[in-house]
């Protein structure tokens, strides 16, 4: 019987700046971590739909790109960032767009936007971005698409989340439900920003 080695060395890439700058390097070692992991599934964080395009012509194109954008509502009343003529675009080129309220940010936002005082959700968020804004986002796209039913609770998959625009951070993770978010696991930091 062959022994498990005790660590495996695998390559971590850390950007000097946070920022849409570092998206194709970023796609690039998803697309080799992806290939090595054999991982099927990548949760990409896009507000106009750039990135997650971005993602789909960088990756293998048997990896389901799962594209989540801000709530509608997010920027002001009634307006969804991502066209809809992006959306069917996306579409076409068979991502999947997940479009609901963010894990750290519902009511609890509500609430603190009324009362002036902050919810568990959003302390949890505030906590995360003490890695990155990234990291804090690509938690959320995983919870956020499990609760959609977009992803299993069983496999690792890959999510993508930035700094304002484009990508700059990537983790591999065991996602969870939100209302099991301790179950969540980071399994692995592909990259992310080292200076934020």
């Amino acid at each position: 019987m062959a022994r498990r080695p005790a660590y495996n060395d695998t390559h971590s890439r850390y950007f000097s700046k946070p920022g849409k700058r570092n998206t194709k390097a970023l796609l690039k070692a998803v697309a080799r971590r992806a290939k090595e992991l054999s991982i099927r599934r990548v949760l990409v964080a896009t507000c106009s739909g750039r990135t997650a395009m971005a993602a789909r012509k960088a990756l293998d194109p048997d990896i389901q790109i799962v594209a989540v954008t801000h709530y509608t509502g997010f920027e002001k009343p009634n307006h969804q960032e991502l066209s809809a003529a992006k959306r069917r675009e996306l579409e076409s080129w068979g991502v999947t767009i997940l479009t609901c309220q963010h894990a750290f940010g519902g009511v609890g936002r509500g609430i603190r936007r009324k009362l002036a005082t902050y919810q568990v959700d959003e302390i949890m968020a505030y906590t995360l971005r003490t890695f990155g804004q990234g990291t804090k986002v690509a938690i959320e796209l995983a919870l956020m698409a499990a609760d959609a039913g977009l992803v299993r609770t069983d496999e690792d998959v890959i999510s993508i989340g930035g700094t304002s625009e484009g990508a700059d951070t990537a983790l591999v993770l065991r996602p969870a439900n939100s209302s099991n978010v301790f179950d969540l696991k980071i399994r692995e930091i592909i990259a992310k920003p080292r200076d934020f």
